[in-house]
């Protein structure tokens, strides 16, 4: 890993052992892109790739250059209106109604690690080794804006994180119309574009299209990243796939408003985007007021999508998530949720974990309806208060029994959302998000409390802290049900109206912040109606999410493999359902819905008194078979096989880190009958090591596994009614490395 200056102080070289990263300041002194890719050797002079032609129409910077026009060259953080006509990372808005630019180059500073992002997630380092941060000082001469791009360098991996930090270094105010965390100009548009979109009960399910001249995005202006896209992107070259070929990762660590758009030019140059979406953005900066912008993370490989995703999985999990279970196992639970809805008990809830301790489960949650007047989803969202006709004890009393059965105790919250009928709102009727003689949308009879006001914060962290504080709690799944509507703050003035999107993402990380500093131990998950905030924001704070509230486990194939390319396993909250189950009323068998939630955290929701007592048993089987493998499907290298967007058939795998343990999962949607012969081309396997496969009687090597394929063939190759197999059938093939058995 090094960054590299030339002589003259022009150009810079970010490497490491995989990737190149190279800019270069231009003739009218703004930062210009020169190459981002697999690795080249440093040298001293690459201002040959800075190419200029006369073109006609073209508007030309210099009064002497028909040539220089910023229209088509590469830069680092692109200005619209100074000959460059593409969309801008960056817009001002000055006093005298100017929109126009110039960053100029001033200096560098290369620091050792990373520095840390006020108030915002991002990646870290533990030790300075692990990382090189170059910071290129730019300034408007006019508006005395300073502008800082920081881009950061891992000593391992193909990685770049960028981010900005602006500063109004003069006497007029300035308004931040436009930020974004990273501009990349690419010489070429030759990529098919992946994003990850769908809707609730259906996110991040796989789309591919090709880059085409003008522009294509996603984003979301919901206030959370949201069940629609994802904050993440790929730019693949056509002939890549799973296992060989270019591709660039573009990952935002945020959960707020966000903006990915790639636009192709009609010369066939891409330039991608990534940050804060700028619709309804602005941000005031008085004389001395600096702005952040939040992290975006670029991968590039020539290796596949796999590779890719591996590179952000080992990253995610090991340096941006945090604290006490990032490295830890996760523990097996049961949610009351899908077991009895609002309608419960004291003692039902009791009965419900005891059963569950019997099976070998090791938390026991109680999802909504604890607090306040909480009867239905009319009532009760804000007051953190046990409800002591449901929970006599309260809390503190439930969580002690919970305990005393040998399982720790998890809670649900929902702490930046309200109802009317609450004793918080009858207080505070100005707190939640409205605009002035305006109708004020509900979602699920619910509001969205203005966290961008520090007093809402601290009166939810104090109702938090409090049952934090007094009763066992091991667990916190934090829950998000509904999108901003009417943003409006009523403190703050109208020209910071536009803030006031991103101040309520401040202070829900505000919120996280304090209470995983106080409650390290406490393992918080975060929820968003299932995956609306699944985002690498949340995983700063919440190492695992509700990755969908879909749990059918056909669905959660195509959910889990798309969440899969940019997000470990370990952060995947994953459950064995009820059936029929409660969001498709499908019908799917106990060992299916099992073999897709191993890979994830593992969990039941579902009542265990309402299953046979065969299927009781099998439970007690999945949970021996998910403790003695957990941390091979939580940390283990994750590929993917076999897609279920694209086959009836799709197949995943784990491998451990000495390559001696692997478990393979196969899943089929429909069967069929006399179909042909099946093999499934395996990867991540010692080519050298002899393997015995569950289900086969033979031992195989693994260069046999990986490029002759397993034999995956059944009954279904034919009309064999003594083994007939089923519809929604799964099966799990586990790999052990035989003793003695290498080659080498």
């Amino acid at each position: 890993m090094s960054i590299v200056v030339n002589k003259a102080g022009d150009t810079f070289h970010l490497y490491n052992d995989e990737i190149s990263y190279i800019m270069k300041v231009l003739p009218n002194e703004q930062m210009g892109q020169l190459y981002f890719g697999k690795k080249i050797r440093p040298k001293e002079d690459y201002s040959y790739l800075v190419e200029t032609h006369m073109r006609p129409m073209s508007s030309c910077v210099f009064d002497t250059d028909k040539n220089f026009s910023m229209e088509y060259i590469r830069q680092e953080y692109g200005v619209f209106g100074t000959s460059d006509y593409r969309m801008p990372a960056v817009e001002v808005l000055q006093e005298n109604g100017s929109r126009i630019s110039d960053f100029r180059y001033c200096g560098y500073r290369i620091e050792s690690g990373k520095p840390k992002l006020s108030g915002l997630p991002a990646t870290y380092t533990e030790d300075a080794s692990e990382a090189e941060t170059l910071v290129v000082e730019l300034k408007d001469p006019v508006s005395k804006m300073s502008l800082e791009l920081f881009y950061t360098i891992f000593a391992e991996g193909g990685i770049i994180a960028r981010s900005a930090r602006f500063l109004n270094e003069g006497e007029q105010d300035l308004h931040l119309t436009s930020a974004m965390s990273l501009c990349m100009d690419l010489p070429d548009s030759e990529y098919d574009w992946l994003q990850f979109s769908g809707a609730w009960a259906r996110e991040r399910y796989l789309k591919t299209r090709r880059l085409q001249q003008g522009i294509q995005s996603v984003g979301s202006m919901r206030g959370n990243s949201s069940h629609n896209h994802n904050p993440f992107i790929i730019l693949k070259r056509p002939t890549a796939d799973e296992f060989q070929g270019e591709a660039i990762g573009f990952s935002l660590i945020y959960s707020g408003n966000f903006l990915a758009q790639a636009e192709v030019d009609t010369y066939d140059a891409a330039r991608v985007l990534m940050g804060i979406h700028p619709s309804g953005f602005d941000w005031k900066l008085e004389s001395g007021e600096e702005f952040q912008t939040p992290e975006a993370v670029m991968v590039y490989t020539d290796r596949g999508l796999n590779h890719l995703s591996q590179t952000y999985h080992k990253l995610y999990q090991k340096r941006l998530a945090r604290g006490y279970w990032r490295d830890r196992e996760r523990p097996i639970l049961i949610n009351n949720w899908e077991a009895t809805y609002f309608d419960f008990t004291e003692e039902r809830l009791v009965k419900i974990a005891k059963q569950a301790k019997e099976s070998g489960i090791e938390l026991f949650v109680l999802d909504d309806g604890w607090f306040g007047k909480r009867t239905n989803e009319k009532a009760g969202l804000g007051d953190w208060v046990a409800n002591p006709e449901r929970l006599k004890n309260g809390i503190t009393g439930l969580a002690q029994r919970i305990e005393d059965l040998g399982m720790k105790f998890g809670l649900w919250f929902e702490p930046e959302m309200v109802n009317k009928d609450s004793d918080l709102y009858r207080e505070y009727p100005d707190w939640i998000i409205q605009t002035p003689n305006r109708r004020t949308s509900h979602g699920r009879f619910q509001y969205v409390l203005d966290f961008s006001r520090k007093e809402v914060v601290d009166r939810i962290y104090e109702m938090m802290a409090k049952i934090l504080s007094e009763a066992k709690v091991s667990y916190i799944k934090w829950d998000m049900n509904r999108s901003i509507t009417e943003c409006y703050s009523a403190t703050l003035p109208a020209d910071r109206q536009g803030e006031v999107y991103h101040r309520y993402i401040l202070g829900v990380y505000d919120l996280y912040e304090r209470l995983t500093s106080r409650f390290p131990e406490v393992l918080f998950e975060s929820c968003s109606s299932g995956g609306g905030r699944f985002d690498p924001g949340m995983l700063y704070y919440a190492p695992q999410g509700w990755t969908s509230d879909d749990s059918d486990a056909v669905e959660r194939i195509k959910i889990q493999y798309g969440t899969s390319y940019c997000y470990p396993i370990s952060s995947m909250g994953s459950h064995v359902s009820v059936t029929p189950n409660h969001q498709i009323n499908r019908n799917t068998p106990l060992y299916t819905r099992a073999n897709v939630a191993y890979f994830g955290t593992f969990g039941y929701e579902l009542d265990l008194s309402a299953l046979t007592e065969e299927e009781q048993e099998e439970v007690k089987e999945q949970i021996k078979f998910m403790k003695q493998y957990r941390r091979l499907f939580q940390f283990g290298t994750f590929y993917r096989l076999q897609s279920p967007f694209e086959h009836n058939i799709s197949a995943w795998m784990v491998v451990s880190e000495d390559k001696k343990t692997a478990i393979v999962g196969w899943h089929r949607v429909l069967n069929g009958i006399n179909l042909p012969y099946t093999r499934l081309h395996l990867q991540g396997l010692d080519e050298d090591m002899l393997y015995s496969v569950s289900e086969d009687d033979a031992a195989h090597y693994g260069d046999e596994l990986m490029h002759l394929g397993m034999i995956t063939t059944d009954a279904s190759s034919g009309q064999d009614e003594a083994n007939m197999r089923q519809d929604y059938d799964s099966r799990l093939y586990i790999l052990k490395a035989v003793e003695g058995g290498n080659l080498s």
